[in-house]
């Protein structure tokens, strides 16, 4: 058997040789090739959701892209399913999922329809900026469809004045960015309650919007 020279560490060959090492998802391995700091970036867009969700029951992710993040939130809530309008990423989901952290993983496009069933909580990141202006409505209100009267939205989308400094492949898919201001006022048409944070790098915060390089938005109250 192999050992290290420190025994603490011997767990870490026995979970190797029992489990294999973990992998990363599609698009994650695609991240931690090109830019591995952009990994820490997206995993603390994560957490920053399982801190506003800790202890819901049934939540739901709009957009999951690989799914690799959605463990962190899925350590913080009691029930997880993640959606996507791609199947191919839904499939390739289950490659890097895990019994110990049990999530439902599904193909849905919400442009379509809302959720089968309500939820407490549905996030979703990286998704309304590459919604056109003309089915923004559509997206907001299906997911409030698929939102129980006392639930919570969360939405995080790369501010418009990051967009100077983004690359050209990422400002061909991302056509709706909005400034905080924006982002802001848009959610309150359709919730009584809307807090703004911004975030620099991995540190969310209270700051000014207008130096933002990402935007959250985090919503509740119903409109009808």
């Amino acid at each position: 058997m192999k050992k290290t020279r420190d025994s603490v560490n011997q767990e870490l060959i026995e979970q190797e040789k029992n489990l294999g090492l973990q992998k990363l998802g599609l698009m994650t391995s695609y991240v931690w090739q090109q830019d591995p700091k952009r990994l820490v970036f997206t995993l603390a867009r994560y957490k920053f959701i399982s801190k506003m969700l800790d202890g819901k029951e049934d939540v739901a992710e709009i957009g999951c892209g690989d799914g690799f993040g959605a463990r962190i939130v899925k350590q913080a809530v009691k029930n997880l399913l993640i959606t996507d309008y791609d199947p191919y990423f839904i499939e390739r989901f289950q490659g890097i999922s895990s019994d110990k952290y049990p999530i439902t993983a599904m193909v849905h496009d919400i442009l379509d329809k809302p959720l089968e069933r309500k939820f407490n909580a549905i996030y979703s990141l990286d998704v309304l900026e590459h919604i056109p202006t003309l089915n923004e409505d559509t997206f907001i209100k299906n997911i409030m469809l698929s939102l129980k009267d006392s639930g919570v939205l969360v939405l995080g989308m790369p501010s418009l004045e990051s967009q100077s400094f983004a690359s050209s492949k990422s400002k061909m898919g991302h056509i709706n960015c909005k400034t905080g201001l924006e982002f802001k006022e848009l959610m309150e048409n359709y919730f009584d309650n809307v807090f703004l944070f911004s975030m620099n790098d991995e540190v969310v915060h209270t700051g000014f919007s207008k130096m933002a390089h990402y935007l959250f938005t985090v919503s509740s109250g119903l409109k009808c």
